[in-house]
This record gives C-alpha cells, sequence and structure tokens, in this order.
C-alpha cells in the first residue's frame, strides 16, 4: 500500500494556488506527476499524493517544481476568487473514482488532439518540403529550356550566316560568269569585225568580182538566218481510245454507283485536305502520312523537344483523327509541359477511341488512365486522380508502381479529411 502524504501545506491569491508537497528522496526521474483542471497527483514510490481541487484551474499554464525532498506547484485559477478550503468536501469513494476516470479520459483526449496536430504539422511540413522542391525542379526545367533556347537562336544565326555567306559566293560566281560571256561575246564580235574587212577589201580591180562576192555574202548571211528559224509545226489529232469499264456481275448486281459515290469523296477528302492544312504543301509525300508524323513526334519527344512533338502530333491528328496512341503521345507531352487540361482532354479522347475494351487495347487504355489520373493529381484533384488509377489498377492489378502510387493518392486524401475535421 502506498504511503498517503498529508503533511503538506499550500498558500493562496486570487490567481495562484501554491503548494509545498514533502517527498523524502523524490526526483524528477522517480516522480510521476498527473494533472487536470480539477484532479492533481502524485506518485513517487512509497509515497502518494492526491487532490480533488476547489474549483477549476489552467493544468496548461501550471508548473512543478521537484527538488531537494520537496515538490512545490504553482497552479493558475480558471476563474479569479477565494478558495475555502484546497480540496473539495465531502468526498465520497464513488465520487473520487467518477473524478479519477473523467480525468483519465481529458488527459487521453488532450494527447489524441496533440497527436493530431502534431500529425496535421507534420503534413504541412511535407506539403511545403514538396512545393519548395517542385518549384526548384521547375526554376531548373526553366533554366535549361532558356539554354536551350539560346543554342537553338545561336545555332540559327549560325546557321543564317553560313546562308548569307553562300549566297554571297553564288553571287560571285554568277557575276564572273556574266563577264567571262561579256567578253568571249566581245572577243568573236572583234573577229567578226575582222573577218568581214578582209572580205571587203579583197581585189578592188574587178568591180564585177567585188559585186558578186558581195552579192553572195549577203545571200549566204541571209541562208544562215533562215537556217536558224525552225519550220511551223503541223497541224494534226491524235485519237486515243480507252478500255471500256466492264464489270464481271450482272447488272441487276452491279455496284457501279457505289464505287462512283466512293470515287467522288475521296476526290473531295483530298481537295479538302489539300485546302484545310497549308502546311501539307511543304512536305514530301512520305511526310503526309500520319505513322511517319507519329514515329517522329516520338523521336522529338526522346530528345525532350515537346513543342515540336507536339506540332507534329498536331498534323497526324489533322490526317486521321482515329489514331487514339496520337491523342495518348500528345498527352504525355502536355504533363510535361504542364498543360493539365489539355493533358486531361486528349487522355479521355483516347479513351473515346479505345473502345471496345479489349486485351489488344489493355496497355494503351491504362496508360490513357495513369496520365489522366496524374493531371488531375497535379491539379490536386485526388479523388478523380484515384479513380483513374484505379481504373488502371482493373486492367493490370499486378503493376507494382501504380499500386504505391493509388496508396500515395489514398493517404492525400484522408489526409485532407482530417484537416478538413
Amino acid at each position: 500500500m502506498p504511503l498517503q502524504v498529508s503533511n503538506y501545506s499550500w498558500q493562496q491569491t486570487s490567481t495562484a494556488v501554491f503548494i509545498s508537497v514533502p517527498l523524502r528522496g523524490v526526483s524528477v526521474r522517480d516522480a510521476d506527476v498527473f494533472c487536470t483542471e480539477n484532479y492533481l497527483k502524485v506518485n513517487s514510490p512509497p509515497f502518494l499524493f492526491e487532490v480533488f481541487l476547489y474549483a477549476p484551474i489552467d493544468d496548461e499554464s501550471s508548473r512543478a517544481k521537484i527538488g531537494n525532498n520537496i515538490i512545490v506547484f504553482t497552479l493558475h485559477k480558471k476563474e479569479a476568487a477565494m478558495w475555502e478550503t484546497l480540496s473539495l468536501s465531502g468526498v465520497d469513494k464513488e465520487m473520487m473514482q467518477r473524478i479519477r476516470e473523467k480525468s483519465i479520459l481529458q488527459a487521453q483526449e488532450r494527447a489524441k488532439e496533440a497527436m493530431e496536430a502534431k500529425a496535421v504539422a507534420r503534413r504541412e511540413d511535407q506539403k511545403y518540403t514538396l512545393g519548395v522542391m517542385m518549384k526548384i525542379e521547375e526554376e531548373e526545367r526553366k533554366k535549361i529550356e532558356d539554354m536551350k533556347e539560346n543554342e537553338r537562336i545561336k545555332a540559327t544565326k549560325e546557321l543564317e550566316a553560313w546562308k548569307e555567306c553562300q549566297r554571297k559566293a553564288e553571287e560571285l560566281k554568277i557575276i564572273q560568269r556574266e563577264e567571262k560571256l561579256y567578253h568571249q561575246e566581245k572577243q568573236m564580235k572583234e573577229e567578226r569585225k575582222k573577218l568581214k574587212h578582209k572580205c571587203l577589201t579583197g581585189n578592188s580591180a574587178s568591180k564585177n568580182l567585188a559585186t558578186k562576192g558581195r552579192n553572195s555574202e549577203n545571200i549566204f548571211f541571209e541562208k544562215l538566218k533562215e537556217d536558224s528559224i525552225p519550220a511551223p509545226r503541223s497541224v494534226g489529232s491524235i485519237k486515243i481510245s480507252f478500255t471500256p469499264r466492264v464489270f464481271p456481275t450482272a447488272l441487276r448486281e452491279s455496284q457501279v454507283a457505289e464505287e462512283e459515290e466512293w470515287l467522288h469523296k475521296q476526290a473531295e477528302a483530298r481537295r479538302a485536305m489539300n485546302t484545310d492544312i497549308p502546311e501539307l504543301c511543304d512536305l514530301k509525300e512520305e511526310e503526309k502520312n500520319p505513322e511517319w508524323l507519329k514515329d517522329k513526334g516520338n523521336k522529338l519527344f526522346a530528345t525532350e523537344n515537346y513543342l515540336a512533338a507536339i506540332n507534329a502530333y498536331n498534323l497526324a491528328i489533322r490526317l486521321n483523327n482515329k489514331i487514339p496512341l496520337l491523342y495518348l503521345n500528345r498527352a504525355a507531352c502536355h504533363l510535361k509541359l504542364k498543360n493539365l487540361h489539355k493533358a486531361i482532354e486528349d487522355s479521355s479522347k483516347a479513351l473515346e477511341i479505345l473502345i471496345p475494351p479489349v486485351a489488344d487495347n489493355a496497355n494503351a487504355r491504362m496508360k490513357a488512365y495513369i496520365r489522366r489520373g496524374t493531371a488531375f493529381c497535379q491539379l490536386e484533384l485526388y479523388v478523380e486522380g484515384l479513380q483513374d488509377y484505379e481504373a488502371a489498377l482493373k486492367i493490370d492489378p499486378s503493376n507494382k508502381i501504380v499500386q504505391n502510387d493509388a496508396e500515395k493518392i489514398r493517404n492525400i486524401i484522408q489526409g485532407t479529411e482530417l484537416e478538413s475535421k
């Protein structure tokens, strides 16, 4: 049985109570002090001191000082008033037990609240740390993009300077070629003048021969002039006979009308494609293939040139908007560029095309759910994001990475609910 301490002393003011409890050999390590607003207990084996207080106190601001075989309590009253006695009078064992149990419950609730507050503070610290890390990563990414842009501008300027040098060199070659032709032509004219002068100053003794020579010379030059002009093309007509279309089926089963309608639609589609997409005018024939554009976009994505990859996927989608991988890959680019709403739209469009859900398109559907769920989570729409991750787990339940991400999202949602409570 513990020894009840009764030789204590106490004093009071209107706002505080001071209690001195002598305990032989008491130390901070061995003393167990329990205090609530209506109950105070000290357990230091073999001694026990407890008191059921006359009025409520502020147990959070109250203090206890242990040393020199004595414990001194400083208890602050909740209401400023003088107490008639330190402890309640007329308290039986049943009432003492109720007060003890109530005090223990209050202490437990307070400890629980303290733990919850500490957990909330820890989550806030984690959230703040995550935000700081994301900000640092964003700054690093922007710095890298600025470096890439500067390098691109530098390379573009160097290319333009090289093109300008090539253009000037080409112009210089043209000028030199024209000068050379001009000198050759001038030399030929001088030679013709010399030849003409020799012919005119041949033999002045015979006038008839000179006149004949001049006439023959004029005839020779006229003949050369006539020979240099080609003869006009003769008029004629060419007959072309086309092989008649022969359908092997009977006339009642013929599909001539359907074929003609299909050809008409194809021609209209080609005309619409050529008019609606002016970018196709500068492309080669192989570059107008959506599959080629998709592979080009994938290569650009691998080099982290996300804007160029999006342009490639955009043109491929305009050529054929029924390929789900184009929307999936463009959603991945939008995620990298933090265009979260566009990533959600492309992932949803891919899921609309990937119907019916079969085993062949299971991998594509899982990617679409994961990318849309990631975009939702980055927008802090964790409930929608968890739904998409759970849909991905239904497709591949054994995927550990998706399981871990879904568990993290559940923890975030539970932490948000605790904060709202």
